[in-house]
């Protein structure tokens, strides 16, 4: 096949892997547009974000670099925050765009932009709003300036200020002062004035019409359309179509939202004729977020992270495996799963790959092309390994079936959560995934060689900035801190243990 194909990429935010049925048959109720795709394409089984939280799962998906190479250590930045993707590096719509690709991203960005301000600016801690901000000014070092030729969306998640749609490097029309909102439970969004245009309920259905107009726009292709959706991620406002359909709760409800957006996406691509060509992926930027009620879910029967440990933010699996489809007629066989280990970071090496493209040493870091899995999906595995990160900043190293996690406890917001762990609790955990999916027993003491051989993998690949073949590079920030720390650490462990 010569033609280059279309690419729609479509990112959920905290989203489970147990909310897609066709991955989870416990579901509590049924996805049939993400099912579709998994008939018509590829399931990946054993797929990752990089980091259990989105703003820097995002930077991976479009730089094909770990996240924790950024200035960007632990935790999420905010609605008026800088750039994250430093000036100069190469993302994915870069990549494309010098292919002759038209590019365009809608919905949330989450990844920093500057924007206009007077001398009353004052970027708070947190995700407050932030007074000072020059709502009529241009915006820069935003998705325009990272390979994008058009963006219509929202600075970051839908629960943080600025409460106003961006297109391109303009607000289109100033937060209200007057407007001032807050969300409570689940429909929580932090106070912020609100732009005389945005409602929060209707945001995710309004970015889907914009979706669908630009493909009618971009048909004539070749196109890659980047759909980072602010749902189901709070505030959790389904349609009042979508209300009480899931029959678990406004979260489940969400999920079908969303399942719908896919479906509008498909039907559109399918009667613009260009479904065949067009690789079509669907995946979360994390686990499922505590917002959505686990307790009020499980009582309904449904699981948001299947059977796997934790949710977003955790170093455990639930935080950070996640739902990956993939639908291309043209190019991918139907029905198939794949239960090789991918990353969402492998987007920029696959591409590249599919198009000949050779990556420079300083783009796509940590990117393994996983294109013979595409087209294989049981052919042998393309990743040796795999890092992951929580929220706190604290890293994993999956091997094969093994997953060695540099902290005593979930590195997040589920039990133990980080300073609360148990007195005697070994300063690390080894799990073999293949035998206790659900990370129950902490194997560390049965294997010390195979510890010690995967923590110093993961100081070498800080150390050399990058974890692909290519020369060393270098990371933003304290590049060396996370490795001399480790070091340190399992220096002064006695018999395992967490050192005093």
């Amino acid at each position: 096949m010569n033609r280059k194909p279309n690419i729609v990429y479509i990112l959920a935010d905290d989203m489970g892997y147990g909310d897609v049925s066709a991955l989870n048959p416990n579901a509590a109720f049924e996805t049939p547009n993400f099912d579709a795709m998994a008939q018509n394409g590829v399931v990946f089984t054993d797929a990752h974000a990089s980091s259990a939280v989105c703003t820097p799962s995002r930077y991976s998906i479009l730089t094909g670099r770990y996240n924790w190479r950024s200035q960007l250590k632990s935790g999420v930045i905010g609605g008026f925050s800088p750039p994250l993707i430093e000036q100069g590096r190469t993302t994915v719509a870069d990549l494309l765009k010098e292919q002759g690709y038209q590019t365009a991203a809608f919905g949330k960005w989450h990844l920093g932009m500057d924007f206009a301000k007077t001398a009353d600016f004052v970027e708070l801690e947190g995700f407050a709003h932030s007074p000072g901000v020059d709502y009529s000014g241009p915006i820069q070092n935003g998705p325009n300036a990272c390979g994008f030729d058009y963006f219509f969306g929202i600075s970051a998640s839908l629960d943080m200020p600025p409460y106003a749609y961006i297109e391109n490097d303009r607000f289109t029309a100033a937060p209200d002062p007057d407007r001032v909102a807050r969300g409570e439970g689940k429909e929580f969004f932090r106070e912020g004035p609100c732009a005389p245009d945005f409602d929060h309920e209707e945001v995710l259905d309004v970015l889907t019409d914009r979706v669908l107009d630009t493909l009618e726009e971009l048909q004539d292709g070749p196109f890659f359309l980047y759909f980072a959706l602010p749902a189901p991620h709070t505030p959790i406002f389904p349609a009042p179509a979508f209300r009480g359909k899931s029959g678990t709760n406004a979260y489940g409800d969400f999920v079908l939202h969303c399942d719908d957006v896919v479906g509008r996406v498909r039907r559109k691509l399918k009667k613009l004729g260009i479904a065949e060509n067009t690789l079509l992926i669907y995946t979360s930027d994390n686990g499922c977020s505590p917002m959505a009620d686990f307790d009020e879910l499980k009582a309904h029967g449904h699981n948001p992270s299947y059977l796997f440990r934790g949710m977003k933010a955790d170093i455990y699996e639930g935080g950070h495996r996640v739902p990956l489809l993939m639908e291309w007629p043209e190019a991918m066989p139907q029905g198939e799963r794949c239960d090789r280990l991918v990353c969402l970071s492998d987007l920029m090496a696959t591409l590249a790959d599919l198009l000949e493209i050779r990556l420079l040493d300083n783009q796509g870091e940590d990117s393994v092309s996983i294109l013979p899995l595409m087209r294989k999906p049981q052919a042998d595995e393309v990743r040796r390994d795999l890092v992951h990160q929580s929220i706190d900043g604290s890293l994993s190293l999956r091997r094969g079936c093994f997953k060695l996690a540099l902290c005593p406890g979930s590195g997040g917001w589920s039990s133990p959560r980080p300073g609360e762990e148990a007195p005697d609790a070994l300063c690390f955990q080894l799990f073999n995934l293949a035998e206790d999916v659900a990370e129950q027993k902490n194997l560390l003491d049965q294997y010390p060689d195979m510890v010690q051989e995967m923590k110093q993998t993961l100081m070498n690949y800080l150390i050399r900035g990058r974890s692909t073949a290519g020369a060393p590079q270098e990371n933003q920030g304290e590049a060396i801190w996370q490795a001399i720390a480790w070091a340190e650490q399992a220096e002064q462990a006695v018999d395992g243990k967490t050192a005093p």
